[in-house]
């Protein structure tokens, strides 16, 4: 009876085993297109910018909605950028107090950090929505199209970047339960 138990035991380790190799592969390909769609939006903005420059100074032309793009799409990778930096556990943190912890308090201090990770990305989602369906619906001036285009994008970057969060966070506690 025990051995039967040990072997279920084992069989369903080995099938999370699999399971969690799996979510790393995919999550591998899947932060590969999130970054290149981040340096793709930093290279728009950067060519953007130099048309713009040039067809300023040289040919006195200048286009409102091309700087309100510009705008936009700085906008975008901001909030973009916010996954990239909690994929790669490069979010504030100040470790010269942190490696004064002990071990059992870095666990604590980490787990609490993650919690509060997600209520304010939570909250940032929350109230970007709702300032999104508040305003809007008001037309941009250069673009002219609905500003919730625009203010879309904080939320939107937050919930991504909520997963990322939740992901780290599971992988965290995997990893703790591989060390015991």
């Amino acid at each position: 009876m025990q051995s039967y138990r040990l072997f279920f035991i084992a069989g369903v380790i080995n099938k999370w085993r699999c399971i969690i190799n799996t979510l790393k592969n995919v999550s591998k390909k899947v932060y590969k297109i999130y970054v290149n769609i981040g340096v793709f939006a930093i290279a728009l903005i950067a060519s953007c910018v130099i048309f713009s420059v040039i067809a300023r100074y040289f040919f006195g032309i200048s286009f409102l909605f091309l700087e309100e793009f510009i705008t936009t799409v700085f906008a975008f990778t901001t909030f973009w950028g916010i996954g990239i930096c909690i994929m790669e556990d490069e979010h504030v943190a100040i470790l010269s107090i942190y490696q004064k912890f002990t071990p059992k308090f870095k666990i604590f201090a980490t787990i609490f950090n993650y919690v509060v990770m997600i209520v304010v990305d939570y909250a940032m989602i929350k109230y970007g929505f709702m300032y999104v369906n508040k305003f809007g619906n008001q037309l941009s001036m250069g673009m002219e199209i609905p500003m919730k285009y625009m203010y879309g994008i904080i939320p939107i970057s937050c919930v991504i970047a909520l997963i990322t969060i939740v992901i780290k966070f599971v992988e965290y506690i995997v990893s703790l339960r591989e060390k015991e």
